[in-house]
């Protein structure tokens, strides 16, 4: 049966009933349940899915595989098919989109206590609240999250499909994702940016930076131990969320579309200190005594000569001696720290500063590695000491 083509097709909208009823007058098709009366071809009944040109999505499934006529005399038919066609040609669109990372601009339903609804084609996914762009909540920070999905519902928001699955009736979608394919292309390794701090976790603090425009679009993962030169025994005593903090970028990783922050390398690191300016001018700085050949013998910081016997043991380091000692205004830490020094190396020997409460001691190393090699060292030691 030929069915003539009309400019005037099913609509977008176009409410049907769960069991639709199509009856035929000669060679026009009736749709019972719909306000427009439309005239049908097999291959105008499937809206086309907006995709770019150079995406190809798999045929469309014409109105025939929809129903089938009990005999050429029929006047009426089951059309409940066509609702199903349709779905599971917007299920294929969707898991195109997904395999191919296309950015879709969908709108928003409304909302639930886990995230937003987004309208695609006949489907409705799930957009769930952590994977919103930082954007909404950085500028309008005294709203809280529902507030802001209600405010959202009717507008249109870029997002990626990042799962797709038709059996599972499972279909979500990522703002941060779409943002990501924005902005990643302004940054870099070694860039710094204002940023606003978000969720604070025992691992570290996630923070969103804020761009050139003034809106926060990336978020980046500042770990605990990129926090602060000090010891970081919780976060929370350092960071808390709407902080407003400057970080640089150390790391991305573009496959998993993660950024990795540090806070404390944008601070002068208290390993490349001397002894003169990690102490005032005006403390002190002395032997402490005399031992009986008359030498200048000072008594190691509580832990340190530990640290001390197992440094003698890596190879490469041939003698250690604590040269001399002084004593800050300040505490910093009642805890034993360890420096490496930025003193000039003078032939094999290399410096080291230590402290606990006000107390510093400057340590020589003779020794054959080089800088980096006594970092290492350092390191294995200290995970050796209890």
């Amino acid at each position: 049966m030929n069915f003539p083509r009309n400019s005037c097709l099913l609509k977008r909208g176009s409410l049907l009933s769960p069991r639709v009823s199509v009856s035929t007058t000669g060679n026009n098709a009736k749709i019972d349940g719909v306000n427009d009366q439309l005239s049908l071809s097999p291959d105008e009944i499937i809206p086309d899915r907006g995709l770019p040109e150079t995406t190809s999505l798999p045929p469309k499934v014409g109105v025939r595989s929809a129903y089938t006529l009990p005999s050429p005399d029929s006047t009426s038919w089951d059309f409940t098919g066509y609702v199903v066609v349709v779905k599971s040609a917007d299920w294929k669109a969707a898991k195109t989109y997904s395999e191919r990372g296309l950015v879709y601009e969908g709108k928003v339903e409304g909302f639930n206590g886990g995230g937003l609804l987004i309208r695609f084609y006949s489907l409705v996914g799930f957009l769930p609240f952590p994977q919103m762009s930082p954007y909404h909540s950085c500028k309008e920070p005294q709203k809280t999250i529902q507030e802001i999905a209600r405010d959202l519902t009717g507008s249109v928001l870029s997002v990626k499909v990042i799962q797709a699955d038709e059996d599972k009736r499972r279909l979500i979608f990522s703002e941060k994702e779409a943002s990501w394919s924005k902005f990643s292309n302004q940054i870099n390794v070694g860039d710094t940016f204002q940023a606003r701090v978000g969720s604070v976790e025992d691992y570290g603090a996630f923070v969103h930076l804020r761009f050139p425009d003034g809106s926060y679009h990336l978020t980046g993962l500042v770990h605990v131990s990129e926090v602060s030169w000090d010891l970081v025994h919780d976060v929370r005593d350092i960071l808390t969320e709407g902080d407003d903090v400057r970080v640089k970028i150390i790391n991305i990783d573009w496959e998993k579309s993660r950024i990795t922050l540090s806070i404390k390398q944008l601070e002068e690191d208290p390993l490349l200190e001397t002894l003169d300016k990690v102490i005032h001018k005006d403390a002190s700085v002395h032997p402490n005594s005399l031992d009986s050949n008359g030498s200048s013998v000072i008594e190691p910081l509580l832990g340190l000569e530990t640290i001390i016997e197992e440094l003698m043991q890596e190879d490469g380091i041939y003698d250690i001696t604590i040269s001399r000692q002084g004593f800050e205004k300040r505490v910093v830490s009642q805890d034993l720290q360890l420096w490496l020094s930025n003193a000039p190396a003078s032939g094999d020997h290399f410096t080291l500063l230590a402290r606990a409460g006000r107390q510093v001691q400057e340590i020589q190393l003779t020794t054959s590695l080089d800088q980096e090699g006594i970092k290492r060292a350092l390191q294995r030691v200290l995970e050796r000491v209890p």
